[in-house]
């Protein structure tokens, strides 16, 4: 019987992996080893894939998937004979713990599974402000903090999660080559206390290693709160590793962890001691006659322990491969490797990963059998109940769009508050400096420049904060890794693989981190895919021209049309990853394996940390980009300066008839004379013959010259749309919002600069259009090549200028 044969409720007993590769490693590095119970939770909405329960915790695997995986039912298993585990160590002298330091300067690296804990750690020890999402893959780099503590130096590198130390994913790869080059002082593994039995896998890797090291077992409360008891000092003491329990969250127990990991370094911790995990005498002896052979060149061990070795390239780990090449012994070690390796699995019946992995996993079995006494009360976990609903095929996808629209519909509504009082200040600044500088240059520079262009974007802080808070508790709680699984077969048939789900509402943040995330997918094609349709997501830099536009233009439909252009660029996405995979792209068939973390409510000092994090970037950018941005625009759009002696006598005319025909606009002729030679002075300005220059591209769209200079100014950033629109149309002598001035009629030409459809084709524009240029970066970066940069600026561009004639065309027809 295969796993996918598995009703929901049923469980099997696996009895052998079929599959091949990457797919292979990854689910025996995740426990699905021969004679390991799981059972089928339920199915995703559309069938596929299928959530199930194995060592206390769920994973999710596509049928098609679960078809590799033979199982049995537990009665036909314990009708056999089985080994139930054991925890058999053998003590070792140090083999290699590399150069070590006495100069109280500690450099430490956190390692663990995803979901474990580290970047909290990390943000309590060392006081960053790093994002904490739960799900995998979040951390996709490495990230550096310091401490000073008792006289000591910490420098804490935050790696990625990682399940083990192999080479089939870009975090495990990431991993293993910081340990190899860098060479910590001592390693932090940080574990789940409440899920020891899988994350105690890659503990185990880091003993073969043999490394400095301390255990972090953390989520304790959790622990405790299960009612189980776990006698952490003997694990410790079987292990040759100190166990410190901590809550990472709180900060309970982090300043114990830090007094081990000095003892640990100072070489004085009385539990420390390397051990061997035994293995069956076939893999022990394979090992043995690898590492032998490796121990005859002096420099091999330098950065890896021969058993460690010994025990990767025996599993074929293709790193270490590549890692033992350069030597001239290799041909002969890969010789013996294959050798053994065909021993192995002729007197096992097994390969030698699935053989190495299943010894593993029982000598932690045995050890937690040891020092592990669980509560044998078994109560409906939260999880489960949450499940029932979000994860329904009838309440999952209904579940998932009430979400975002009430995401939207508080960014919109319960912003505007906020955003009022802001804007209320800027009015109140702009004033002030109106009526007590003398006019001149530098009085238009404030008023016109600073104040009407940051000041027009910096009120748009609190919708941008509540859009953050929304992703955050979405990453923070679980729910995001519930929405890929739901969404994974949707997502599959549009080319893209379901974790890509992660980064594409990661985008609605910044696109990007959320492009740099894109590393949690396996698959490189459905990696270019998603990072390529990431820009389509609305980012929260285009907030600030939404919230203007909806505001000004439908103030009683604000959350709807936020959600309309959402699912625009969702769409828009969807339709370009379909044609990249029907066109260019070769089909993707990568695996579907992604852990679902257990609920948690953040804390809300995490919340309030990341949304302070969020605000102080917001500001830095104002400051900095933004500000500089607006500056140039102004003094672009102010010289060269015209008289009103300047202006043709034709111009003036005109303009004055215009005004005159306007019956809500009261003026004498001083400063009609005075408006005609500002919008003169404007359309001539240096600013002005760009945008004449672009204006036969927009025109068709219903944009005149100043509409494309504001669009050609979101290259640097998106915001700084609107702060062009503030330096072009805000006057100094008018402190009303740039919303007022967008929709009234002009007192030169008597027409509003916006009427509602040319809004909605300017932020139908404006979703879709080329990114910004750190979006740009990004991508190159990422991609490996500027031509990927290049097609989305060419692409994305063409596609909205298209997308927003059509737009346009048809509400002429209203």
């Amino acid at each position: 019987m295969r796993l996918s044969e598995l009703t929901p409720g049923q469980t099997g007993v696996i009895t052998k992996i079929l599959g091949h590769g990457a797919f292979r490693k990854r689910v025996i590095e995740m426990g699905f080893v021969k004679g390991r119970e799981v059972t089928s939770v339920l199915n995703a909405p559309l069938q596929d894939p299928v959530k199930y329960s194995i060592m206390d915790y769920e994973v999710s695997l596509r049928r098609s998937e679960g078809a590799l995986i033979e199982v049995v039912s537990p009665e036909e298993w314990n009708a056999e004979t089985h080994d139930k585990g054991h925890a058999d160590t053998e003590e070792h002298d140090t083999e290699n713990q590399g150069g070590f330091r006495k100069d109280r300067v500690i450099n430490v690296a956190l390692i663990g599974n995803p979901n474990c804990g580290k970047t909290s750690l990390f943000n309590i020890v060392s006081g960053a402000h790093e994002h904490v999402g739960n799900y995998a893959g979040v951390t996709v780099g490495a990230k550096a903090g310091a401490l000073r503590y008792k006289g000591y130096k910490f420098n804490i590198v935050d790696l990625p999660g990682t399940y083990s130390l192999s080479a089939y994913s870009p975090e495990e790869l990431y991993v293993m080559r910081y340990l190899r080059e860098e060479t910590p002082d001592v390693i932090v593994n940080v574990v789940v206390a409440s899920n020891l039995e899988r994350n105690l896998y890659l503990t185990s890797e880091l003993i073969d290693m043999n490394r400095s090291m301390v255990i972090d077992l953390n989520m304790y409360d959790e622990l405790k709160r299960s009612g189980n008891n776990l006698d952490y000092s003997t694990l410790g003491k079987m292990l040759g590793v100190p166990i410190v329990p901590t809550t990472a969250s709180t900060g309970e127990g982090v300043e114990q962890l830090l007094d081990t990991v000095i003892d640990v370094y100072e070489m004085r911790h009385k539990d420390v001691r390397h051990i061997h995990v035994k293995m069956r005498p076939e893999i022990e002896s394979a090992v043995g006659i690898l590492k032998d052979a490796f121990k005859k060149d002096e420099t091999i061990g330098h950065h890896f322990s021969p058993r460690y070795l010994a025990i990767k390239f025996l599993e074929g780990d293709p790193e270490i491969e590549r890692t033992l090449s350069p030597y001239d012994s290799f041909p002969e070690w890969k010789r013996m490797r294959d050798e053994e390796a065909a021993n192995v699995k002729r007197e096992l019946g097994e390969d030698a990963a699935s053989a190495i992995a299943g010894e593993k996993y029982g000598f932690i079995r045995g050890a937690l059998a040891e020092t592990m006494a669980e509560n044998e009360k078994q109560e409906e976990k939260s999880t489960k109940i949450i499940d029932s609903f979000v994860t329904n095929k009838l309440f999952g996808f209904p579940i998932f769009l009430l979400v975002m629209w009430l995401m939207f519909w508080a960014t919109f509504q319960l912003g505007s508050y906020p955003m009022e009082w802001i804007e209320a200040g800027v009015s109140w600044i702009s004033s002030l400096a109106g009526t007590h500088m003398p006019d001149g240059p530098l009085k238009d520079l404030l008023l016109d420049g600073i104040i009407g262009g940051v000041g027009g974007v910096i009120v748009f802080l609190p919708n941008i904060l509540i859009l953050y808070a929304f992703i955050s508790f979405m990453e923070d709680s679980g729910y995001m890794a519930r929405v890929a699984f739901i969404m994974d077969k949707l997502m599959h048939r549009m080319g893209l693989h379901g974790k890509s789900f992660i980064p594409l509402v990661m985008g609605f943040g910044c696109n990007v981190p959320a492009i740099m995330s894109t590393r949690i997918i396996e698959s490189k094609s459905s990696r270019l895919i998603t990072i390529l349709i990431n820009p389509f997501m609305s980012c929260s830099a285009r907030i600030p021209i939404y919230v203007l536009l909806v505001g000004a233009f439908f103030p009683a439909h604000g959350s709807l049309i936020f959600l309309g252009l959402y699912l625009l660029g969702i769409i828009v996405a969807v339709a370009t990853a379909w044609m990249l995979r029907r066109f260019w792209f070769k089909k993707d068939e990568t695996p579907f394996v992604m852990e679902l973390p257990p609920y948690r409510i953040p804390t809300a000092k995490a919340t309030m940390r990341n949304m302070w994090a969020k605000a102080k970037q917001y500001l830095r950018k104002m400051g900095g980009l933004i500000l500089v941005a607006s500056i140039i625009i102004w003094a672009l759009s102010y010289f060269p300066q015209r008289t009103p002696e300047d202006v043709p006598a034709e111009y003036l005319t005109e303009a004055l008839t215009e005004m005159q025909a306007v019956d809500s606009i009261k003026t004498d002729s001083n400063d009609a004379i005075a408006l005609a030679t500002k919008e003169y002075q404007q359309e001539k300005s240096i600013l002005g013959e760009i945008g004449h220059l672009c204006e036969p591209v927009v025109r068709p769209l219903g944009f005149d010259w100043k509409i494309s200079v504001s669009l050609l100014a979101g290259a640097a950033a998106k915001e700084v749309v609107v702060s062009t629109l503030g330096v072009l149309y805000v006057g100094d002598d008018d402190a009303d919002a740039l919303a007022k001035r967008l929709k009234s009629p002009s007192p030169v030409s008597g027409q509003p600069p916006f009427t509602p459809l040319k809004a909605m084709v300017f932020m139908v524009f404006v979703l879709i259009y080329f990114p910004c240029i750190a979006s740009i970066a990004a991508i190159v970066k990422e991609t490996g090549s500027w031509k990927y940069g290049a097609f989305s600026i060419i692409y994305n561009t063409a596609l909205a200028w298209l997308l927003s004639f059509i737009v346009y065309r048809i509400g002429l027809l209203f």
